[in-house]
């Protein structure tokens, strides 16, 4: 019983990610995310309150996994490149997250879980300060600003991707262009950091 049940609801998931994705927590239904995944409506409010709250687990969840996939034993700053790069990697395989995010910041409502991810955000960006002081990483770039810009370099190609084609001349399912892509993010935010780069 308890198998079926947390199977319901990683379908549920799985389905309300897919909308979410493509219509924004507003322009999604409870029906039609229950339809997608071959549930009862009921049980969508049964294991998640509302619709609100679905999006709300939908997107900490997908930004936890991030974070377990892409720094697994912890940020390396003397590797921020590396770091990029496997954010870039997870962004070509979910690119779904960026989306969710843009849907975050123009819903209008308090971020998700901020309380959370803020705590986790300054612990990175005091540990990129720390490294400045050591001398790992160079200091003429603000922590915060740095750590976001390396995390834009990586995401934003995914957010959005018409204007990478349309910049690049390339689209991103073109032979070899998203070698090409990755390789400019590692490099760029090697330079970004002040770390010698592979060029």
């Amino acid at each position: 019983m308890k198998r079926t049940a947390e199977r319901t609801r990683d379908r549920l998931r799985v389905a309300a990610t897919t909308e979410f994705a493509e219509h924004g927590p507003a322009g999604t239904t409870v029906t039609r995310i229950a339809a997608r995944a071959n549930v009862n409506k009921e049980r969508l409010y049964a294991y998640f309150g509302d619709k609100d709250a679905l999006f709300d687990e939908v997107l900490t969840e997908a930004l936890e996994e991030l974070s377990r996939v892409v720094a697994p034993d912890g940020l390396r700053f003397d590797d921020l490149g590396e770091f990029a790069g496997r954010t870039f990697d997870y962004y070509e395989q979910h690119p779904e997250l960026a989306r969710l995010l843009q849907w975050e910041g123009l819903r209008g409502a308090p971020p998700v879980n901020a309380t959370a991810r803020v705590a986790h955000y300054d612990l990175k960006v005091a540990a990129a300060a720390q490294a400045q002081r050591d001398g790992v990483i160079d200091d003429r770039i603000d922590a915060g600003h740095l750590m976001f810009m390396i995390i834009g370099l990586a995401a934003w190609w995914y957010s959005v991707p018409q204007l990478a084609t349309m910049m690049t001349g390339a689209a991103a399912d073109t032979p070899d262009e998203q070698a090409r892509r990755r390789a400019f993010v590692v490099e760029a935010a090697q330079r970004l950091a002040g770390l010698p780069s592979d060029s």
